[in-house]
């Protein structure tokens, strides 16, 4: 099951990105600057810096999440975010458990969801079999060139997983921390919000957008899809559903 946790941030991020505007435009030490902004008034300028469009302020603050129950299908698309800092969970080093992500389409159709099933079960199958032989394989080299039983077993299942992990599929389960600048969050935001995101990443960034709202709300004020600030940039290929995902992120807090 997705959950998204907000691991950490930078501290009063609004009051931040305020003092680092003011700063551009003030004969004020930075201590005087960041001592003389009260909440209100930082959340108030940093309104008034997204209506301007003024972004490099924002890039001083971040944003950890912690991302589980998501498929490497939905990792890759959130990696392809280069203007970020991600750890991931490994295949080479971590055991596959058999956990996978099931898409709601198939999940619906009894006779897709069966055929997906019994494809999953013989990938199981497969993977445990490879990394058998494989393990098997090298421990006899580990052990012949005199490691103990524990270290030889321990070296085997990690250079065989290694290889095995090749048969594994896109709806395998993992879970990873990211770490974004706000820009680069609003950037995501308007890209994976959109309705014509693919629907488990569209499903992430919901769930991280609710949590940066509460914690700097006239920052994110407004993020999502492009229809949610104007007209949809996606041009023809509109889902044509502007109304509805207005009222969607007018009332993100709610959900």
């Amino acid at each position: 099951m997705l959950k998204v946790t907000l691991l950490n941030h930078t501290p009063n991020p609004q009051a931040l990105i305020a003092a680092a505007a003011n700063l551009c435009y003030s004969n004020k030490n930075i201590k005087e600057l960041s001592e003389g902004i009260s909440e209100e008034s930082a959340s108030k300028f940093v309104g008034m810096l997204s209506e301007l469009g003024h972004e490099s302020p924002v890039e001083h603050v971040s944003f950890t999440f912690g991302i589980e129950g998501i498929s490497r299908a939905c990792m890759a698309q959130i990696t392809r975010h280069r203007i970020a800092s991600f750890s991931v969970q490994s295949q080479r080093y971590v055991v596959f458990d058999c956990e996978f992500i099931t898409p709601p389409e198939i999940e619906e159709n009894e006779e897709a969801k069966e055929e997906f099933l019994q494809t999953i079960k013989i990938i199981q199958k497969s993977y445990s079999k490879l990394s058998n032989i494989l393990e098997k394989k090298h421990k006899d080299k580990f052990t012949a060139a005199g490691e103990n039983e524990k270290k030889a077993t321990e070296l085997a299942q990690k250079s065989a997983i290694e290889d095995a992990r090749y048969i594994l599929p896109n709806a395998c389960e993992t879970k990873l921390l990211v770490t974004m600048n706000a820009r680069e969050l609003k950037h995501f935001f308007s890209l994976r919000c959109c309705n014509r995101a693919q629907w488990e990443i569209r499903q992430v960034a919901f769930q991280m957008l609710k949590l940066t709202i509460k914690v700097a709300p006239n920052l994110f004020k407004n993020s999502g899809p492009s229809c949610v600030r104007g007209p949809c940039k996606e041009g023809k290929m509109s889902c044509g559903k502007a109304e509805q995902t207005q009222e969607l992120y007018r009332n993100i807090t709610k959900y």
